[in-house]
């Protein structure tokens, strides 16, 4: 079973492949992917590679102000991993 991700994995995914620009890539995960100027899309996108990489099922649609600590979360305790955040 693969490694969940740590606070900064889950932050460049988001830079690096759904598009949200590294000046806005946030110091915290406590803000939703909304607060962040990501849309659902994104989240699709987010939810689709936690799908394929730790076969982990998010929630079909975004959960509005769900904080990204929460995303973390939910795939890292649903592979057995937790990450500080």
């Amino acid at each position: 079973m693969p490694q969940g991700w740590t606070a900064d994995e889950l932050l460049d995914f988001l830079v690096d492949q759904v598009g949200l620009p590294q000046a806005d890539r946030p110091d915290t995960l406590a803000v939703s992917l909304t607060d962040i100027g990501l849309d659902s899309l994104a989240y699709l996108h987010l939810s689709a590679e936690v799908a394929d990489t730790f076969g982990v099922d998010l929630p079909a649609e975004m959960i509005p102000g769900q904080p990204l600590a929460e995303i973390l979360d939910t795939i890292n305790a649903s592979i057995g991993t937790r990450e500080p955040v």
